[in-house]
């Protein structure tokens, strides 16, 4: 009898436990639906516990083959084993980077479109960011490639006026094209008049400053500091300079200072920490402002923005922005933009603003290119000597049967936009070289576009 009860009461432990691992409504109905009576002998009460028993072990033995079902449907396909100390891999970061979309020049028949009309350009910021890409081991985005920038960013030594009464000068030549044996290629070579450091005229420059949440990479604010400590090392007592920053809002973080206070400008820039949002449109705003307050009567009055281009907060819109750089212009204020970092660079804004506000656009990705646009160009940078400067090139169908344009396509003008003082264009600072490319085909070669079968 022991060894009866014994074993009846491991089969009742063994049937608990799987009844508390049953649904709740199972458990339920297999209880008695009352307390057996008082009067009941031991041999009926275990003859109960053994029905129950029986009971338990049918419900465990059902969900034990249901756990071995659904094992078995996992088991076909198994979750990746990423081993007990390696969390899964992050998702990688989305590039939010922009570039505005350029669809290359056509040809041209000479005897159908002779003239061929443009603004020149002398930003350089697309060949520095192409160059990021290729030191990352990766290729461009095809719209991140201007050509004319990657042109203009070498200097050919040409030959510059030899007074400022020439602001610049021109040279052309022709050579084979290596891409095409039927084809010429013609350089249009400009050169502006060369200013001496020390004869630079006094410059009231505000350096507008992104210290916002997404400018905390080494390749953003802890490299912009560094840049704008090369450039004030280059001023002196007869400068001003301001500073201003933005993130949620904006603020003055240096009122008009004299170039020569060095230690109180550093000091300033040493300062700066990046965190909160973006308002750039605050920033712009404020910029100018001091601009005005601090103006020089025939001095360089220029506003000078560090940013990634990543405005969120504020004026958002592009041409907004746009419109805004635009107004201010008008007060003799220019404005040059330099672009840092990556992922979420917008340099379509940035090349966009330094056209609207009369200046010019470079892309920031080492000191060494820093040195060179804000140190060795400083006064090309900061200078200009001759303002909406446009180029219009005439060819002869005697001599000429197609003819196209390298690069510049967001710079083409209409033909009569030429002689209109009111159409905006590029400008070109002290010492500035800009180089324009045609692919011509000469009368008698073999050219691309078939003739009119009725001309």
């Amino acid at each position: 009898m022991k060894k009866n009860m014994s074993h009846g009461s491991l089969v009742v432990a063994m049937a608990v436990l799987a009844a508390c691992a049953a649904p709740r409504e199972t458990h339920q109905a297999i209880e008695p639906s009352a307390a057996p009576p008082v009067e009941d002998t031991d041999a009926m009460r275990v003859h109960e516990e053994l029905a129950r028993a029986a009971v338990h072990q049918e419900t465990a033995r059902r969900m034990a083959s249901e756990v071995r079902v659904q094992a078995q449907s996992y088991a076909i396909a198994p979750a990746p084993m990423m081993g007990p100390c390696c969390p899964p891999p992050l998702p990688p970061l989305a590039n939010t980077e922009r570039y505005e979309h350029l669809a290359d020049n056509p040809i041209k028949l000479a005897a159908e479109q002779p003239v061929s009309t443009f603004s020149i350009d002398v930003d350089t910021g697309s060949y520095a960011n192409v160059r990021r890409y290729l030191n990352a081991g990766q290729l461009p985005p095809q719209d991140a490639v201007r050509v004319e920038e990657l042109i203009n960013y070498f200097d050919y030594d040409y030959k510059a006026p030899a007074t400022r009464e020439t602001p610049f000068g021109v040279t052309t030549d022709l050579a084979a094209a290596p891409w095409n044996a039927e084809a010429l290629l013609l350089r249009i070579g400009i050169k502006g008049y060369e200013v001496a450091a020390e004869q630079r005229p006094a410059a009231n420059l505000v350096f507008l400053i992104d210290v916002s949440g997404s400018m905390q990479s080494p390749d953003k604010l802890p490299l912009l500091k560094n840049a704008f400590r090369l450039l004030t090392s280059q001023l002196t007592a007869k400068d001003r300079v301001s500073l201003v920053v933005y993130a949620g809002s904006s603020g003055v973080v240096l009122e008009p200072t004299a170039g020569n206070e060095q230690r109180k400008i550093l000091d300033a820039i040493n300062r700066l920490e990046a965190g909160g949002s973006t308002n750039g449109a605050a920033g712009i705003e404020q910029a100018y402002r001091l601009a005005r307050e601090a103006h020089i009567d025939g001095g360089i009055n220029r506003v000078v923005l560090a940013t990634d281009g990543d405005f969120n907060v504020g004026v958002v819109n592009f041409e907004t922005l746009i419109d805004m750089v635009e107004r201010e212009r008008a007060s003799g204020i220019a404005l040059t933009t330099l672009g840092f970092g990556t992922g979420n660079y917008n340099e379509h804004l940035l090349e966009r603003l330094a056209d609207a506000g009369n200046g010019n656009y470079a892309y920031i990705d080492t000191l060494s290119e820093a040195r060179k646009v804000l140190v060795s160009e400083l006064t090309s940078t900061l200078m200009t000597i001759a303002k909406d400067v446009k180029i219009q090139v005439e060819f002869n169908p005697a001599q000429v049967l197609e003819y196209r344009l390298i690069g510049y396509e967001n710079r083409m003008l209409a033909r009569e936009d030429f002689n209109n003082d009111k159409v905006d264009a590029g400008e070109i600072g002290a010492g500035h070289s800009v180089t324009a490319l045609y692919e011509i085909v000469p009368v008698g070669a073999k050219g691309r576009i078939d003739g009119l079968r009725y001309g």
